[in-house]
């Protein structure tokens, strides 16, 4: 690991994706965290002349601080890759794999881990097959309370519960707004809770649990990013068993998805105290709202002192 104590990082944030607005304030959130603890810091909004302007100015590391497809798919993190440039974000394979919800899915129910029984759909094989005939087959196959979301993106944008089965072709209108597959997932009764896991050189950790209880009842996009709309408890309310597990449980994901240096990890603990996994997160939310800071806070530690070892660690 490096011996410098202050490095010149290039946060990006912005990008064209649904949570462009998302991404300006985290990455001005980690920007203005970093250049606290002494680091030069500047924030490029990526477009056309990103890869030029990175050869010229050749930081020594760069955050990524973009959200949705544009920046969470691997294709802009494999690119800095084969460019040379020390990233702090999952290497751009283990990115698209935890971004493609049904692959990541996949693997972590393979690993041993509870994973809700889903169905998965191309928009063209529910228009092709006919959708009212293809819902019944869903409705069938999944009996109950479903949750149907887009199989990419983040901030619960086109993610819908559906609880009578006459809202469901709704609700895969709705996610396909956001993607051209959609999963329809069994919906788990139990606590939402998420798990941020950091990498600052002694390998993956698991911060304290936080506990998401948005007052309309569903995590909502504005419940994510809207003062006052959800209330978190940090460390979560759970026993200390189940704490151990669900944090445990993160930890095995993080690493077998290999996500890098930082993640959030979401699941549902059902009654009975057992972790479902929904997904994982490779450049999670750090707005002034968003879970991974609420986290770092409940841990003891400064954003400032944190996000410098993050960039410490990253850069080996």
């Amino acid at each position: 690991m490096t011996n410098r104590d202050t490095f010149d990082i290039t946060v990006l944030a912005g990008g064209i994706s649904h949570e462009r607005d998302v991404s300006l304030r985290s990455g001005r959130r980690v920007a203005d965290a970093l250049a606290s603890a002494g680091h030069t810091v500047r924030v490029i909004d990526p477009d056309a002349h990103l890869l030029d302007k990175l050869a010229d100015h050749r930081p020594d590391l760069i955050w990524p601080a973009l959200h949705g497809k544009t920046g969470e798919d691997g294709a802009l993190l494999g690119l800095l890759d084969a460019a040379g440039h020390p990233t702090v974000a999952a290497g751009g394979e283990s990115a698209a794999l935890a971004w493609f919800k049904p692959i990541a899915s996949t693997l972590v129910r393979r690993a041993g881990h509870d994973v809700p029984q889903s169905i998965t759909l191309t928009r063209e094989t529910f228009r092709d097959l006919g959708a009212a005939r293809v819902l019944d087959v869903v409705r069938s196959a999944l009996d109950g309370i479903v949750v149907v979301k887009p199989s990419e993106g983040g901030s619960a944008q086109g993610v819908s519960i559906v609880r009578d089965p006459s809202q469901l072709p709704r609700a895969m209108v709705d996610a396909y707004t956001y993607s051209d597959l959609v999963v329809i997932e069994r919906y788990i009764e139990g606590t939402e809770v998420t798990v941020a896991v950091i990498d600052v050189g002694d390998g993956p950790e698991a911060l304290p649990i936080v506990e998401i209880e948005p007052v309309s009842g569903t995590f909502t996009f504005d419940a994510r990013y809207n003062a006052g709309e959800t209330r978190f408890f940090t460390p979560a309310r759970l026993s200390e068993e189940t704490a151990k597990k669900t944090a445990d449980a993160a930890v095995a994901i993080h690493g077998l998805l290999s996500l890098g240096h930082l993640s959030r990890i979401d699941f549902i603990v059902d009654r009975a105290g057992e972790p479902w996994f929904l997904e994982a997160n490779v450049l999670p939310g750090l707005t002034e709202t968003s879970l991974v800071p609420q986290a770092i806070a409940a841990s003891g530690r400064s954003l400032a002192d944190t996000y410098s070892q993050i960039a410490r660690s990253a850069l080996g």
